[in-house]
Parts: structure tokens; C-alpha cells; sequence
């Protein structure tokens, strides 16, 4: 079934930004809407960078790394839920991508020297017109916003997931085609939203754009999100004994995991330096079974990869676990990145070597650690009991 059609922004149609025939943002636009049917509040001085979905593993990395450089003080971050802790000299204001106009968005822009896209929702995955709505709809109103409000600087996060599948022996450059693995929907939707950035910088040349195309993104306040968002309520909170810490060793499990804070600061570059276009980002070495055994105390268990899908598509059937067998499947295309690119133009190398970041995201995962945002608390209400009520994997 092919996956539904993004409803058109109230201001334009998806993926087509206002050029200069068309109406801009009333730059007088500043009256508060946070009790309006968008929920979108407004500033009362122009911000130099906005960050769009700052309450995640990238943007709460982003937003410290930005308050102690040249943009301190001047950044404001957007998010559809109050915060909790805010880095010093950063503002939030309410807005919510799916429900907010093109031209309200583009009032919060308004004055703005960049705007960073970072807002993305992996669940639910039982429901992915949900999904579709934030990764793609909203994508284009943040798009159309930035060519209406005209912001000189458009940072969109992209994916390691928009590729197409390649070779695992051999290391892709940002010229591999971004078609996804179709039958996986946040791949799908990361592959679409690269569609409609194509059609932006095509009737936006003014604008600077660069496309981040990070790896598996984890930090040490992800854990206790990314384990509701990928294995559920029912893994175990304790760490079982070394004999029996199994690493499932699956025919093309082979990718790439990158500490938040570099990949933070590979988008900090970005905005400094004169540069556009797409950058692969991801640190070594590869995480393959045998790496992840090394770096968790375990064992790597070579499985026929069919049994084990099986078993996860009936588990996600019978909603015990939020990951579907389709995103399994891409996860085994999943190419491994060349970041020449990165380390050239932006000057970026990353500092925490992956098996490093493993064993410390495996450590956070058994004390169940998370952050001050909603998204990366370390508990939600109800704490398991209420994650299955609500469903594994249900929208946080």
C-alpha cells in the first residue's frame, strides 16, 4: 500500500516554497498564539538561530553546544511541549510543525540568520500517517517558512536511512541515491522530506542549504527514549550476566553510531562556514556484532536472519514491541558512510570513537538515564506499566 499523501500547507502546497510572485509573512506578524487552534507563540526580538524540534538527542546537544559560542544568547529553540531545563541564553517558544501554518512558522522566523530542522518522529509505527504528517507535511511548512521569512540559512537533518541500500564492503559518498527502503516507513518519509529539499533549493537559490546526513545518533541522556522507541516496556531493566549477553550476529548487520555531541558540533560548523549541500556523518569503527559484543561484555551468536524476523514481526503484531520487521529489514541495507566530505569542507572528526559511545549507551541503558526534556526523561508517567497501556512504541 503506498503511504498516504501529505496534505498540502495551508499556505502552499507541500514541497513548493514561496518565491517572488507569491505572498511573504507579514513581518508585523507578532501576536501570541499559544491559545490558538496552532499553538505556535511568538518572540518579541528577532532570534540569529532557530532550532525547529531542539528537545531531542541532537537538539538538546545543539543547543549547548551553540550557548557557549558565537550565536550565545541568540538562539531559540521551537518544540510542541515545554522543555524543562534550558541551556543558558537560550528561548523556547511553542510550536507545533503539524498544526502551525506555513506563515506562523514563518513569523517565529522572522529575523532569523538560520534555521535548523532537526523535528522527526520515528513512532508510532502502527500509525504511519502520524508520522508522515511530522517528517514530511511538517518538513514543508519549515521549508516554506524559511523561503517566506527569508532566512539566509536552512540546516535540514536528514539520515544515514534516506540511502539506498548498498554494499556493506564498501563506503558511499553523498552522491549514493536517497530512495530509502520503501517498505519501512521513517526511511520512506527521510527519503520524501530529501524530495522536498530538492524542490526548495531549485526555487530558492538565494538560500544557503545543507543537508546533514547523520548516522545512528545516540548520547547520554538518549538511553531510556531509544529504548521505548526501539525494543519497548518488556527488555529488562537488569543487565543479564556475561554468558549471557547475546549479540545476535544477522546477515548485514553492519552500520554506523555517532555521539550527539558530534554530530552537534558537525551542525555548528555548518553554520559558520560558507558551505551547502549534503554531509555524511558518522565515527568509527563500524558496529558490526562482533564490535557491539566487545563493546557490551557479550558474545556475537551467528542466526538464520528469517527466524528472527519472523519472531519480530509477530512481536510488533502483537504490539509488544514498537519496532517493526520492516525497519529490521532496513536496517540490514543500511550502507556504511565515507565523511571525507565533512572532515574537508566543515573540519569535523568526531572525538568519542563508537565502541566507546556503545559501551557507555549500553551502561545508561541498564540504569535507564535520560534528560531533562520530554522526550529524553529517563521515566514517563505510569513508568512501564504505563508504557503498556499506552502501547509500545505510541508517540511520546
Amino acid at each position: 500500500m503506498p503511504p498516504p499523501r501529505p496534505a498540502a500547507p495551508r499556505s502552499g502546497r507541500a514541497g513548493v516554497c514561496p518565491g517572488p510572485g507569491r505572498r511573504r509573512a507579514r513581518r508585523g506578524f507578532r501576536r501570541p498564539l499559544a491559545a490558538t487552534r496552532s499553538g505556535v507563540s511568538g518572540h518579541p526580538t528577532p532570534p540569529r538561530v532557530v532550532v525547529v524540534g531542539a528537545t531531542g538527542t541532537i537538539g538538546t546537544a545543539l543547543l549547548r553546544r551553540l550557548s557557549g559560542g558565537p550565536y550565545a544568547g541568540a538562539v531559540t529553540g521551537l518544540s510542541r511541549r515545554p522543555p524543562g531545563a534550558t541551556p543558558p541564553g537560550t528561548r523556547w517558544r511553542h510550536a507545533d510543525i503539524t498544526a502551525a501554518t506555513a506563515d506562523e512558522l514563518a513569523a517565529l522566523f522572522d529575523g532569523a540568520e538560520a534555521v535548523v530542522h532537526l523535528a522527526c518522529l520515528f513512532q508510532p509505527s502502527h500509525r504511519p500517517r502520524v508520522t508522515w504528517r511530522t517528517n514530511c507535511v511538517g518538513a514543508a511548512r519549515v521549508f516554506d517558512a524559511v523561503a517566506a521569512a527569508g532566512v539566509p540559512v536552512l540546516v535540514h537533518a536528514s539520515s544515514l536511512v534516506a540511502y539506498s541500500p548498498a554494499p556493506k564492503d564498501q563506503a558511499i559518498d553523498e552522491s549514493w541515491p536517497t530512495h530509502a527502503w520503501p517498505t519501512a516507513a521513517y526511511p520512506r518519509e527521510k527519503a520524501y522530506a530529501e524530495r522536498l529539499l530538492d524542490a526548495f533549493e531549485a526555487r530558492n537559490p538565494g538560500v544557503r542549504t545543507v543537508r546533514m546526513r547523520p548516522s545512528v545518533v545516540v548520547s547520554d541522556e538518549s538511553p531510556a527514549h531509544q529504548r521505548r522507541m526501539f525494543a519497548g516496556p518488556l527488555l529488562p531493566r537488569v543487565r543479564p550476566p556475561r554468558p549471557l549477553r547475546l549479540v545476535p550476529k544477522l546477515p548485514g548487520l553492519r552500520f554506523q553510531v555517532t555521539h550527539a555531541e558530534d554530530i552537534a558540533e558537525a551542525f555548528a560548523l555548518a553554520l559558520t562556514r560558507p558551505v551547502s549541500g549534503p554531509f555524511n556523518l558518522a565515527a568509527g569503527p563500524v558496529a558490526d556484532p562482533e564490535m557491539l559484543a566487545r563493546a557490551t561484555g557479550g558474545r556475537a551468536v551467528p542466526l538464520p536472519y528469517r527466524p528472527v524476523r519472523a519472531a519480530v514481526s509477530a512481536a510488533w503484531r502483537l504490539r509488544l514491541v514498537p519496532t517493526s520487521p520492516y525497519m529490521l529489514d532496513a536496517v540490514t541495507t543500511f550502507p556504511v558512510m565515507d565523511t571525507g566530505r565533512a572532515e574537508r569542507e566543515l573540519g569535523w572528526r568526531p572525538r568519542r570513537p563508537a565502541d566507546e559511545t556503545v559501551a557507555a549507551f549500553a551502561r545508561g541503558l541498564a540504569r535507564g538515564a535520560g534528560g531533562d526534556t520530554p522526550p529524553l526523561r529517563g521515566r514517563r508517567p505510569g513508568g512501564r506499566a504505563g508504557e503498556i497501556a499506552a502501547g509500545p512504541g505510541e508517540r511520546e
